[in-house]
């Protein structure tokens, strides 16, 4: 396993200026991170981590559920062709406004939303519950589920090489297959959703409040910083971050796969305005990352999860806490989009999972067991290696274009 701070493995074909113009400033704002890894093939596999669990029922809202807007209340947008509507999935779902980019995808048959998904394990504890995601067991690991999968592909060690850029390798793509780090300065920036909370534990105090209000200001944090705005440093360097990806995948000698972080998705308060900048840096970065593909795009698969999905009800504080099933979202050029996948269990009190939670009902390991098996062709051993102890759960069809 690589260090933070180590050289590439030398077989990894990008040299070390090509790196630093195709990285360069994109790579060194914010709190986002991005890793690599070669594999064999013109198929590329992007899977994007979003950290602190996205809320699947405003992202994709089942407005056609009856329970839904009772269940919701102020996070139940308008249904679609009204002002500031959700964008319709076809019936019965809706995307948010602000993932438009996503939407068009979606439109051109590129976009598969999959809902009433959750990772192996129902811990509500972040640490947990984003290891088991990444692992892909319900067994502690010290490798993730892709590492062990590029150790499953024909070849080389050096043709399996990869290269991580950011803070440290994701547990992800941890394991004996190599994969160097590169951190460049000034990626130690906290994240704002911790700046969030600890201006909130401020907020009351009658002599901290103001002075640290003020501190923020002078550091550069702007009061839509605290809500998530669109000027936040960690949500501008997503898209940046996303296209020098990319531009490295694009390269002949580039890696085939990649691992992406964008964080900020905890939002146990004022829900409504702080998921704005979020999604916005999510639509412009999986655009950025599709731009600077190129032609390679029509080869690609991108998987975007979180490590589970929020409460079916709103809290007190207009947010929503620690919850179960989510969404995920599968894109690309080789994917069979257009469409929900869903086996929709519905908001029905007593369909909640616990009385609280959207229940879920597709494993997030089928759907990267499909993914292995039938976009990066590995056999159905090398998938088994990948997810040990998962027979149960069979890799999910259908995902990619004939």
């Amino acid at each position: 396993m690589a260090r933070q701070g180590d050289a590439p493995h030398p077989s990894f074909a990008v040299g070390r200026r090509g790196l630093l113009l195709g990285l360069g400033a994109s790579m060194v704002l914010g709190g986002t991170r991005a890793a690599f890894a070669q594999a064999p093939g013109e198929r590329r596999l992007v899977v994007v981590l979003l950290r602190g669990a996205l809320d699947g029922l405003f992202a994709v809202q089942p407005y056609g559920d009856a329970d839904f807007a009772a269940l919701r209340g102020p996070l139940a947008l308008p249904e679609p062709g009204r002002e500031r509507g959700v964008l319709d999935l076809g019936g019965s779902f809706g995307l948010h406004p602000t993932l438009a980019g996503l939407h068009e995808r979606y439109r051109a048959n590129e976009v598969l939303v999959l809902h009433a998904v959750a990772g192996p394990n129902r811990s509500r504890s972040h640490f947990v519950a984003q290891d088991a995601l990444e692992i892909g067991a319900e067994q502690r690991l010290s490798s993730g589920w892709l590492n062990r999968a590029l150790q499953a592909m024909p070849g080389n060690g050096q043709a399996r090489a990869g290269l991580a850029v950011g803070t440290g390798v994701p547990l992800l793509l941890r394991g004996p297959a190599p994969v160097g780090s590169y951190a460049p300065p000034g990626l130690d920036r906290p994240s704002p959703d911790l700046i969030h909370r600890v201006a909130a534990l401020q907020e009351g105090h009658p002599q901290l409040a103001a002075p640290f209000r003020e501190g923020l200001r002078a550091r550069g944090f702007a009061q839509a910083t605290l809500g998530m705005g669109d000027n936040d440093r960690e949500r501008g360097s997503f898209p940046r971050l996303a296209a020098a990806a990319g531009r490295l995948m694009a390269e002949a000698g580039g890696p085939r796969v990649a691992v992406l972080d964008l964080g900020g998705w905890d939002t146990h308060a004022q829900q409504l305005g702080r998921m704005e900048g979020p999604l916005r840096a999510l639509d412009a970065g999986l655009a950025a990352l599709a731009a600077s593909l190129g032609p390679h795009w029509a080869r690609t698969a991108v998987l975007v999860v979180t490590e589970f999905g929020r409460t079916a009800r709103v809290n007190g504080t207009l947010g929503t806490d620690h919850g179960t099933g989510g969404v995920a979202f599968l894109l690309g050029g080789a994917v069979a989009g257009g469409r929900v996948a869903a086996d929709w269990p519905g908001l029905a009190r007593d369909k909640l999972f616990e009385d609280r939670d959207l229940q879920p009902t597709t494993d997030l390991r089928a759907i990267a067991k499909g993914l292995l098996r039938d976009h990066l062709r590995l056999l159905d051993r090398a998938v088994a290696q990948a997810f040990p102890g998962s027979d149960a759960v069979a890799p999910m069809r259908g995902l990619l274009r004939a």
